[in-house]
């Protein structure tokens, strides 16, 4: 069972687990950087609980997830319609603002996150900034059905590093807000540079 059958397979307790969590410090830091009436694309909405607040905040947003069903849930909460789409899978250029991708790209492996990295800058405007949030931690492999690599910061710095025409622009960490869970998240903010600075 890969992590997208975890997700259709456990659509409903996931939802209810995480519906009404509040990801307000992370999101309000996010829309600091982002122009009126953005255009932001919410990779793996999950239950599009942030969905909600970004469009309450002003913006036009994309809600993606690669579960079917876990994009049925989505859709009845926002009352929209949301994308079934892999990250892998996605062929965006230059569209979106802001990218919000809050706790999933930590079930990439170490050998695909460069392409999927790739993927998602393509998908953002010049200037445009990414969110991402990944585990801190050493897990490398199956939990409880579902693929997770963790980060320690040497991991996070080398990702970064790795990355051509970002800026980083902040680095915190945060703990996990499921009851539940005493886990701790790296959230980064970076801002794809523009073509003047790539050339600098």
């Amino acid at each position: 069972m890969d992590s997208i059958d975890y997700y259709n397979r456990y659509a409903v307790p996931y939802y209810e687990k995480t519906v009404e969590l509040s990801m307000e410090e992370q999101l309000q830091r996010f829309l600091e950087y982002l122009p009126e009436n953005a255009d932001v694309l919410d990779l793996g909405c999950g239950s599009g609980r942030d969905t909600v607040f970004l469009e309450e905040e002003g913006c036009v947003v994309t809600a993606m997830d690669g579960s079917e069903q876990m994009c049925k849930l989505a859709s009845i909460h926002t009352g929209r319609e949301v994308l079934h789409l892999k990250v892998e899978d996605m062929e965006f250029d230059d569209v979106f603002h802001g990218i919000w991708a809050c706790a999933v790209l930590g079930h990439f492996p170490p050998e695909e996150i460069q392409g999927v990295m790739k993927k998602i800058l393509r998908a953002l405007k010049e200037d445009g900034i990414l969110y991402f949030s990944v585990r801190k931690g050493d897990r490398n492999g199956r939990f409880n059905g579902r693929y997770f690599y963790d980060y320690d910061r040497e991991a996070l710095n080398h990702l970064l590093d790795s990355l051509s025409g970002i800026k980083v622009l902040d680095i915190w960490k945060t703990s996990d807000l499921r009851e539940d869970q005493s886990s701790r998240w790296y959230n980064v903010l970076i801002r794809k540079a523009s073509e003047e600075e790539e050339e600098w």
